[in-house]
Protein backbone atom coordinates (compact mmCIF):
# COMPACT_ATOMS: atom_id res chain seq x y z
CA UNK A 1 0.00 0.00 0.00
CA UNK A 2 1.53 3.41 -0.79
CA UNK A 3 -0.41 6.54 0.30
CA UNK A 4 -0.50 9.73 -1.69
CA UNK A 5 1.66 12.62 -0.14
CA UNK A 6 0.84 16.39 -0.66
CA UNK A 7 5.01 17.23 0.07
CA UNK A 8 8.11 16.03 -1.02
CA UNK A 9 9.61 17.04 2.09
CA UNK A 10 8.88 15.90 5.56
CA UNK A 11 10.28 16.63 9.34
CA UNK A 12 11.08 12.83 9.59
CA UNK A 13 11.40 9.58 7.02
CA UNK A 14 11.32 6.47 8.58
CA UNK A 15 13.58 3.70 6.25
CA UNK A 16 11.90 0.40 6.95
CA UNK A 17 8.28 -0.37 8.96
CA UNK A 18 8.88 -3.44 10.38
CA UNK A 19 8.96 -3.48 14.46
CA UNK A 20 10.88 -0.82 15.53
CA UNK A 21 9.80 2.10 11.92
CA UNK A 22 6.32 0.74 12.82
CA UNK A 23 6.81 1.73 16.28
CA UNK A 24 8.81 4.86 15.27
CA UNK A 25 6.46 6.08 12.60
CA UNK A 26 3.43 5.77 15.25
CA UNK A 27 5.09 7.75 18.11
CA UNK A 28 6.25 10.37 15.29
CA UNK A 29 2.61 10.77 13.98
CA UNK A 30 1.23 10.92 17.83
CA UNK A 31 3.34 14.27 18.63
CA UNK A 32 2.09 15.78 15.04
CA UNK A 33 5.24 15.57 13.21
CA UNK A 34 5.05 15.51 8.96
CA UNK A 35 6.13 12.24 8.35
CA UNK A 36 6.80 9.55 5.67
CA UNK A 37 7.55 5.74 6.16
CA UNK A 38 9.19 3.89 3.18
CA UNK A 39 9.14 0.08 3.20
CA UNK A 40 10.21 -2.78 0.02
CA UNK A 41 7.09 -4.90 1.26
CA UNK A 42 4.11 -4.25 2.70
CA UNK A 43 4.20 -4.29 6.38
CA UNK A 44 3.60 -6.62 8.30
CA UNK A 45 5.05 -9.71 6.30
CA UNK A 46 7.49 -12.82 6.87
CA UNK A 47 10.36 -11.77 5.24
CA UNK A 48 12.55 -10.57 7.97
CA UNK A 49 12.15 -10.42 11.92
CA UNK A 50 9.29 -9.86 13.37
CA UNK A 51 6.57 -12.81 12.17
CA UNK A 52 5.71 -15.80 13.50
CA UNK A 53 2.85 -15.02 15.59
CA UNK A 54 4.21 -14.86 19.17
CA UNK A 55 7.18 -13.00 20.85
CA UNK A 56 8.12 -13.26 24.22
CA UNK A 57 7.77 -9.83 26.40
CA UNK A 58 9.01 -10.06 30.16
CA UNK A 59 9.68 -7.05 32.65
CA UNK A 60 13.49 -8.70 34.34
CA UNK A 61 15.93 -8.15 31.74
CA UNK A 62 18.51 -10.58 32.59
CA UNK A 63 20.04 -8.44 29.48
CA UNK A 64 20.32 -6.03 31.56
CA UNK A 65 19.22 -3.29 33.12
CA UNK A 66 19.54 -0.62 30.75
CA UNK A 67 16.63 -2.35 28.65
CA UNK A 68 13.74 -2.28 31.53
CA UNK A 69 12.48 1.05 31.69
CA UNK A 70 11.92 0.32 27.57
CA UNK A 71 10.12 -3.08 28.15
CA UNK A 72 7.87 -1.08 30.85
CA UNK A 73 7.19 1.40 28.16
CA UNK A 74 5.98 -0.82 25.70
CA UNK A 75 4.23 -2.69 27.69
CA UNK A 76 1.98 0.47 28.23
CA UNK A 77 2.00 1.41 24.72
CA UNK A 78 0.55 -2.19 23.93
CA UNK A 79 -2.68 -1.60 26.28
CA UNK A 80 -2.59 1.94 24.96
CA UNK A 81 -3.17 0.37 21.24
CA UNK A 82 -5.50 -2.54 22.36
CA UNK A 83 -8.21 0.00 23.62
CA UNK A 84 -7.68 2.41 20.60
CA UNK A 85 -7.75 -0.52 17.84
CA UNK A 86 -10.04 -2.93 20.16
CA UNK A 87 -7.78 -5.12 18.85
CA UNK A 88 -5.28 -7.79 21.07
CA UNK A 89 -2.02 -7.72 21.30
CA UNK A 90 -0.23 -8.70 24.61
CA UNK A 91 -1.46 -11.77 26.45
CA UNK A 92 -0.43 -11.94 30.03
CA UNK A 93 0.53 -15.73 30.47
CA UNK A 94 3.47 -15.12 33.29
CA UNK A 95 6.65 -16.23 32.31
CA UNK A 96 9.33 -18.81 33.94
CA UNK A 97 12.97 -18.78 33.37
CA UNK A 98 14.58 -21.84 34.47
CA UNK A 99 18.68 -23.63 34.33
CA UNK A 100 20.33 -26.24 36.89
CA UNK A 101 20.26 -24.74 39.85
CA UNK A 102 24.33 -25.37 41.05
CA UNK A 103 25.85 -24.84 37.23
CA UNK A 104 26.99 -21.40 35.69
CA UNK A 105 26.94 -21.43 31.87
CA UNK A 106 26.70 -18.97 29.39
CA UNK A 107 23.16 -18.62 27.48
CA UNK A 108 21.09 -16.26 25.63
CA UNK A 109 24.09 -14.01 25.47
CA UNK A 110 24.97 -13.88 29.31
CA UNK A 111 26.41 -15.91 31.91
CA UNK A 112 24.14 -17.08 35.19
CA UNK A 113 20.75 -16.19 32.98
CA UNK A 114 18.90 -16.87 35.73
CA UNK A 115 20.08 -14.89 38.65
CA UNK A 116 21.00 -12.21 36.79
CA UNK A 117 17.10 -11.78 35.43
CA UNK A 118 15.91 -12.33 39.50
CA UNK A 119 18.62 -9.79 40.62
CA UNK A 120 17.05 -7.29 38.19
CA UNK A 121 13.58 -7.81 39.28
CA UNK A 122 14.52 -6.92 43.20
CA UNK A 123 16.45 -3.93 41.46
CA UNK A 124 13.45 -2.93 39.99
CA UNK A 125 10.61 -3.93 42.31
CA UNK A 126 9.11 -6.51 39.56
CA UNK A 127 6.89 -9.25 40.67
CA UNK A 128 8.16 -12.15 40.57
CA UNK A 129 8.93 -15.61 42.33
CA UNK A 130 11.94 -17.63 42.89
CA UNK A 131 11.22 -21.30 42.38
CA UNK A 132 12.99 -25.14 43.19
CA UNK A 133 11.99 -27.95 40.91
CA UNK A 134 9.03 -28.87 43.63
CA UNK A 135 8.02 -25.55 42.99
CA UNK A 136 8.38 -25.55 39.59
CA UNK A 137 6.80 -29.23 38.98
CA UNK A 138 3.51 -27.66 41.42
CA UNK A 139 2.75 -24.67 39.44
CA UNK A 140 3.63 -26.37 35.79
CA UNK A 141 3.82 -29.83 36.07
CA UNK A 142 3.71 -29.93 32.03
CA UNK A 143 8.02 -29.14 32.36
CA UNK A 144 9.79 -32.59 32.84
CA UNK A 145 12.42 -31.85 34.98
CA UNK A 146 15.85 -32.67 35.74
CA UNK A 147 15.01 -32.24 39.28
CA UNK A 148 18.12 -29.64 40.10
CA UNK A 149 16.12 -26.59 38.53
CA UNK A 150 15.97 -23.19 39.93
CA UNK A 151 13.42 -20.94 38.40
CA UNK A 152 12.17 -17.34 38.12
CA UNK A 153 8.66 -17.06 38.05
CA UNK A 154 7.32 -13.65 36.85
CA UNK A 155 3.23 -12.88 36.81
CA UNK A 156 2.92 -10.33 34.33
CA UNK A 157 5.54 -12.07 31.35
CA UNK A 158 3.40 -13.08 28.70
CA UNK A 159 4.32 -12.84 24.17
CA UNK A 160 3.27 -9.84 21.69
CA UNK A 161 1.64 -10.74 18.77
CA UNK A 162 4.11 -9.15 16.02
CA UNK A 163 1.81 -8.95 12.56
CA UNK A 164 -0.60 -7.52 14.80
CA UNK A 165 1.39 -4.95 16.63
CA UNK A 166 3.44 -3.62 13.44
CA UNK A 167 -0.11 -3.09 11.49
CA UNK A 168 -1.79 -1.98 14.47
CA UNK A 169 1.11 0.90 14.82
CA UNK A 170 0.73 1.61 11.38
CA UNK A 171 -3.13 1.72 10.97
CA UNK A 172 -3.12 4.52 13.97
CA UNK A 173 -0.17 6.44 12.41
CA UNK A 174 -2.21 6.21 8.84
CA UNK A 175 -4.91 7.68 10.49
CA UNK A 176 -3.05 10.09 12.77
CA UNK A 177 -1.54 11.81 9.05
CA UNK A 178 1.43 9.65 8.47
CA UNK A 179 2.13 9.14 5.00
CA UNK A 180 3.50 5.61 3.86
CA UNK A 181 5.13 4.42 0.48
CA UNK A 182 5.65 0.33 0.86
CA UNK A 183 6.70 -1.90 -2.32
CA UNK A 184 9.38 0.56 -2.20
CA UNK A 185 12.82 0.17 -1.88
CA UNK A 186 15.29 3.04 -0.88
CA UNK A 187 18.49 3.48 -2.60
CA UNK A 188 20.25 5.93 -0.81
CA UNK A 189 19.98 8.55 2.13
CA UNK A 190 22.10 11.66 1.50
CA UNK A 191 23.14 15.08 2.58
CA UNK A 192 21.71 18.10 0.71
CA UNK A 193 23.90 21.22 0.64
CA UNK A 194 25.52 21.50 3.80
CA UNK A 195 23.44 18.36 5.39
CA UNK A 196 20.91 20.29 7.43
CA UNK A 197 18.70 18.43 5.22
CA UNK A 198 18.53 14.81 4.25
CA UNK A 199 17.89 13.03 0.63
CA UNK A 200 16.18 9.67 0.69
CA UNK A 201 15.46 8.30 -2.79
CA UNK A 202 13.88 5.26 -3.87
CA UNK A 203 13.56 3.13 -6.80
CA UNK A 204 10.48 5.29 -8.28
CA UNK A 205 11.17 8.77 -5.90
CA UNK A 206 12.95 11.38 -4.07
CA UNK A 207 12.30 12.75 -1.16
CA UNK A 208 13.80 15.57 1.37
CA UNK A 209 13.29 15.42 5.06
CA UNK A 210 15.10 17.14 8.35
CA UNK A 211 15.92 13.97 9.96
CA UNK A 212 16.09 10.48 8.53
CA UNK A 213 15.76 7.07 10.95
CA UNK A 214 17.15 4.15 9.24
CA UNK A 215 15.51 1.31 11.08
CA UNK A 216 15.88 -1.53 8.07
CA UNK A 217 16.44 -4.42 10.12
CA UNK A 218 18.31 -7.60 8.12
CA UNK A 219 18.77 -5.24 5.72
CA UNK A 220 20.74 -2.58 7.28
CA UNK A 221 24.66 -4.39 7.24
CA UNK A 222 23.87 -4.31 2.95
CA UNK A 223 22.53 -1.13 3.06
CA UNK A 224 24.99 0.80 4.89
CA UNK A 225 27.81 -0.98 2.87
CA UNK A 226 26.06 0.07 -0.54
CA UNK A 227 26.20 3.91 0.58
CA UNK A 228 28.50 6.35 -0.50
CA UNK A 229 30.10 7.42 2.51
CA UNK A 230 32.93 5.89 3.92
CA UNK A 231 31.68 6.01 7.75
CA UNK A 232 28.05 4.83 6.59
CA UNK A 233 30.23 1.14 4.94
CA UNK A 234 32.93 1.14 8.04
CA UNK A 235 29.13 0.82 10.50
CA UNK A 236 28.39 -2.14 7.97
CA UNK A 237 30.86 -4.23 10.49
CA UNK A 238 29.36 -3.86 13.28
CA UNK A 239 26.30 -6.12 12.18
CA UNK A 240 25.88 -9.63 11.53
CA UNK A 241 22.65 -11.56 10.43
CA UNK A 242 21.94 -14.96 11.42
CA UNK A 243 18.83 -17.74 10.33
CA UNK A 244 16.69 -18.59 13.06
CA UNK A 245 13.93 -21.31 12.96
CA UNK A 246 10.51 -21.49 14.96
CA UNK A 247 8.88 -24.95 15.03
CA UNK A 248 5.06 -25.47 16.46
CA UNK A 249 4.36 -28.63 17.76
CA UNK A 250 0.74 -30.24 18.04
CA UNK A 251 -0.60 -30.22 21.38
CA UNK A 252 -2.90 -32.91 20.66
CA UNK A 253 -4.66 -34.41 23.87
CA UNK A 254 -2.49 -32.11 25.86
CA UNK A 255 -3.74 -29.10 24.53
CA UNK A 256 -5.60 -27.71 27.24
CA UNK A 257 -2.07 -27.85 29.48
CA UNK A 258 -0.63 -25.85 27.19
CA UNK A 259 -3.69 -23.11 27.06
CA UNK A 260 -2.21 -19.53 27.82
CA UNK A 261 -4.32 -19.85 30.67
CA UNK A 262 -2.15 -22.71 32.09
CA UNK A 263 1.38 -22.24 30.81
CA UNK A 264 3.63 -19.97 30.45
CA UNK A 265 6.07 -18.46 28.55
CA UNK A 266 9.96 -19.97 28.61
CA UNK A 267 13.25 -19.93 28.86
CA UNK A 268 15.00 -23.03 29.38
CA UNK A 269 18.82 -23.46 29.94
CA UNK A 270 19.13 -27.39 30.84
CA UNK A 271 23.15 -27.68 29.93
CA UNK A 272 26.55 -26.07 30.35
CA UNK A 273 26.68 -25.47 26.03
CA UNK A 274 25.66 -22.12 24.77
CA UNK A 275 23.39 -24.54 22.67
CA UNK A 276 21.84 -26.45 25.27
CA UNK A 277 18.98 -24.17 25.29
CA UNK A 278 15.19 -23.15 23.98
CA UNK A 279 12.51 -21.17 24.59
CA UNK A 280 8.75 -21.61 24.00
CA UNK A 281 5.73 -20.19 23.92
CA UNK A 282 1.87 -21.54 25.01
CA UNK A 283 -0.50 -21.93 22.12
CA UNK A 284 -1.53 -18.52 20.62
CA UNK A 285 -4.23 -19.95 17.87
CA UNK A 286 -7.04 -22.07 19.74
CA UNK A 287 -7.96 -23.27 16.13
CA UNK A 288 -4.66 -25.40 16.38
CA UNK A 289 -3.51 -25.73 19.83
CA UNK A 290 0.54 -26.25 19.68
CA UNK A 291 3.65 -25.81 21.63
CA UNK A 292 5.89 -23.21 19.99
CA UNK A 293 9.59 -23.57 20.16
CA UNK A 294 12.74 -22.40 18.86
CA UNK A 295 16.24 -21.78 19.85
CA UNK A 296 19.20 -19.52 18.96
CA UNK A 297 22.34 -20.15 16.45
CA UNK A 298 25.03 -17.70 15.82
CA UNK A 299 27.83 -19.46 14.26
CA UNK A 300 26.37 -19.78 10.37
CA UNK A 301 25.47 -15.90 8.85
CA UNK A 302 23.13 -15.05 6.26
CA UNK A 303 21.93 -12.19 4.13
CA UNK A 304 18.19 -11.53 3.46
CA UNK A 305 18.93 -12.63 -0.25
CA UNK A 306 20.67 -15.55 0.93
CA UNK A 307 18.71 -16.70 4.09
CA UNK A 308 17.03 -20.33 3.28
CA UNK A 309 13.26 -19.45 4.28
CA UNK A 310 12.22 -23.17 4.09
CA UNK A 311 12.69 -25.40 6.95
CA UNK A 312 12.87 -29.14 6.61
CA UNK A 313 11.11 -31.86 8.32
CA UNK A 314 14.06 -32.64 8.78
CA UNK A 315 14.95 -29.49 10.94
CA UNK A 316 11.73 -30.32 13.07
CA UNK A 317 12.65 -33.34 14.14
CA UNK A 318 15.57 -32.76 15.35
CA UNK A 319 14.47 -30.16 17.66
CA UNK A 320 11.99 -32.52 18.95
CA UNK A 321 13.95 -34.76 19.38
CA UNK A 322 17.04 -32.64 21.05
CA UNK A 323 15.50 -30.33 23.26
CA UNK A 324 11.70 -31.22 23.46
CA UNK A 325 10.86 -34.86 23.53
CA UNK A 326 12.53 -35.28 26.83
CA UNK A 327 11.47 -31.93 28.16
CA UNK A 328 7.67 -32.56 27.01
CA UNK A 329 7.01 -36.07 27.02
CA UNK A 330 3.30 -35.65 26.32
CA UNK A 331 4.03 -33.57 22.94
CA UNK A 332 3.95 -36.29 20.45
CA UNK A 333 6.16 -34.66 18.28
CA UNK A 334 4.10 -33.69 14.74
CA UNK A 335 5.15 -30.27 13.74
CA UNK A 336 2.07 -28.21 12.54
CA UNK A 337 4.38 -25.51 10.67
CA UNK A 338 7.44 -24.22 11.24
CA UNK A 339 9.39 -20.81 10.24
CA UNK A 340 12.86 -19.12 9.67
CA UNK A 341 13.56 -15.78 10.82
CA UNK A 342 16.61 -13.00 11.01
CA UNK A 343 18.48 -11.66 13.92
CA UNK A 344 20.96 -9.14 13.25
CA UNK A 345 22.93 -9.04 15.46
CA UNK A 346 26.00 -6.92 16.86
CA UNK A 347 29.11 -8.29 19.33
CA UNK A 348 27.98 -7.61 22.61
CA UNK A 349 24.71 -8.31 21.41
CA UNK A 350 23.18 -4.95 22.41
CA UNK A 351 20.94 -2.39 20.00
CA UNK A 352 22.68 0.44 18.41
CA UNK A 353 20.54 3.28 17.81
CA UNK A 354 23.04 6.04 16.61
CA UNK A 355 23.24 9.51 14.63
CA UNK A 356 26.11 9.44 11.88
CA UNK A 357 29.19 11.35 13.04
CA UNK A 358 29.38 13.24 9.55
CA UNK A 359 25.72 13.08 8.96
CA UNK A 360 23.93 13.74 12.23
CA UNK A 361 20.45 14.23 10.81
CA UNK A 362 20.37 10.25 10.15
CA UNK A 363 19.49 8.00 12.83
CA UNK A 364 21.00 4.05 12.39
CA UNK A 365 18.09 2.24 14.98
CA UNK A 366 18.94 -1.16 15.29
CA UNK A 367 16.80 -2.97 17.95
CA UNK A 368 18.77 -6.22 17.66
CA UNK A 369 20.56 -9.40 18.69
CA UNK A 370 17.17 -11.27 18.91
CA UNK A 371 15.50 -9.71 21.90
CA UNK A 372 14.29 -6.57 20.48
CA UNK A 373 10.68 -7.05 20.03
CA UNK A 374 9.88 -6.45 23.54
CA UNK A 375 11.58 -3.13 23.66
CA UNK A 376 10.72 -2.02 20.03
CA UNK A 377 7.40 0.16 21.23
CA UNK A 378 9.03 1.95 23.82
CA UNK A 379 12.43 2.45 21.62
CA UNK A 380 9.77 4.34 19.00
CA UNK A 381 9.09 6.15 22.25
CA UNK A 382 12.32 7.76 23.01
CA UNK A 383 13.55 7.38 19.32
CA UNK A 384 10.62 9.93 17.95
CA UNK A 385 11.41 12.26 21.04
CA UNK A 386 15.05 12.23 19.78
CA UNK A 387 14.78 12.81 16.25
CA UNK A 388 12.42 16.11 17.24
CA UNK A 389 14.66 17.51 19.80
CA UNK A 390 12.16 16.70 22.89
CA UNK A 391 13.69 15.58 26.36
CA UNK A 392 12.55 11.46 27.17
CA UNK A 393 12.13 9.65 30.14
CA UNK A 394 14.02 6.80 28.28
CA UNK A 395 17.66 6.96 27.81
CA UNK A 396 18.70 6.10 24.41
CA UNK A 397 22.75 6.44 25.48
CA UNK A 398 23.66 3.37 26.72
CA UNK A 399 22.88 2.12 22.79
CA UNK A 400 25.71 4.32 21.21
CA UNK A 401 27.73 3.01 18.70
CA UNK A 402 31.42 4.22 20.64
CA UNK A 403 31.17 1.42 22.87
CA UNK A 404 32.12 -1.09 19.70
CA UNK A 405 34.62 1.08 19.15
CA UNK A 406 36.20 0.94 22.43
CA UNK A 407 35.97 -2.53 22.58
CA UNK A 408 38.08 -2.75 19.08
CA UNK A 409 41.87 -3.73 19.85
CA UNK A 410 44.74 -1.68 19.25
Amino acid sequence: MTTSASSSHYDVIVVGLGALGAATLYQLSQRGARVLGIDQFAPPHDQGSSHGDSRITRLAIGEGDDYVPFVQRSHAIWRELEARTGKPLMTTTSGLVLAPRDRVAEHHGKSDFVRRTIACAERFGIAHDVLDAAGIRARFPQFHLQGDEIGYHERDAGFVRPEDAIGAQLAVARASGAQTRTGERVRAVEPVGNGDTVRVRTDSASFTADRVVVSAGAWLPEFLGQQARADWQAWQGDFSVHRQVMHWFDAGNAAADFAPSRFPIFIWMFGDAQEDYMYGFPSSDPSQPALKVATEQYVDATTPDAIDRTVSPEESAAMYRLRVAGRFPQIDGRALKARACMYTVTPDRRFVIDALDSLPHVLIASACSGHGFKHSAGLGDAIADRVLGRDSALDLRPFARQRLLDKEPA
